[in-house]
């Protein structure tokens, strides 16, 4: 009877974790129907009937129940709300590659670093099929004591069956930024003091012009950006960007 009742117990824990997340979207690829789940700030986790991946996990396991473990994990940078050791030890296998800047290497438990790929900006690299290319993220104007320098982080484009994906960590409106091509999906961060206002990210995504749009990473010091005007801007500048809009911040 007991192990009934924890049984039970568990399976609400769960039902009521999956009900607070954010409804996931689907895109076709050449590789199948691609999942995009928002998980909380900046984790999201995309999968493909072969391959999940884990963006930067966050707040333990239990924002993860009910999902595939992750085949790869992906990290941006140092601070706690990109870079979560015991959230990615509680989720990882023993088979799960982890992909990282040096500076995130440098401050993982050595436990976690037999399955480590370390990318600089500009690098690329090819996991399960798809081809990941590291890419700067900072602050403006640059400072050494900027929150962000440049180098130390990485923002990521993930190429999934023909699909350009763009996951920008915590940047400014910087010129790598603007200088995008082709990207099919981007992930767009937005709050103060920490990376750029509603208008400064509206304007940058005007400059590389993606086909869709997720503002996400938008909680600051003065509580959530305005996504909404956010959306606003994009639209008025290019009716042909289709901005998405989800609840990254669950009760």
């Amino acid at each position: 009877m007991k192990s009934y009742i924890f049984a039970f117990l568990s399976f609400l824990v769960i039902k009521s974790t999956v009900a607070q997340r954010a409804t996931p979207d689907e895109v076709s690829t050449s590789k199948g129907t691609l999942t995009i789940q928002p998980i909380v700030h900046a984790s999201l986790v995309l999968s493909l009937k072969a391959v999940t991946i884990y963006v930067d996990p966050t707040g333990g396991a239990k924002n993860y129940n009910g999902l595939k473990k992750p085949d790869m994990i992906i990290i941006t940078d140092i601070h706690g709300d990109h870079f979560d050791p015991k959230t990615i030890s509680d989720v990882r296998t023993s088979t799960t590659t982890i992909i990282v800047p040096k500076a995130v290497a440098d401050k993982m438990p050595d436990s976690m670093k037999n399955k480590v790929v370390i990318l600089a900006n500009g690098d690329k690299s090819t996991q399960a099929g798809i081809r990941i290319t590291a890419l700067p993220m900072y602050n403006l104007p640059e400072s050494p004591t900027a929150m962000h320098t440049r180098g130390r982080g990485n923002g990521y484009v993930l190429n999934i069956g023909g699909k350009n994906i763009y996951i920008s960590g915590d940047t400014q409106g910087i010129p790598e930024m603007r200088a995008l091509k082709n990207i099919d999906i981007a992930f767009v961060c937005m709050n103060l003091p920490y990376t750029m206002n509603v208008d400064e990210a509206a304007d940058a995504v005007l400059a590389f012009k993606p086909k869709t749009v997720y503002p996400y990473h938008y909680r600051g010091q003065g509580g959530l950006s305005d996504v909404n005007a956010f959306k606003s801007n994009v639209e008025a500048g290019d009716k042909n960007i289709n901005v998405v809009l989800k609840n990254w911040y669950p009760s």
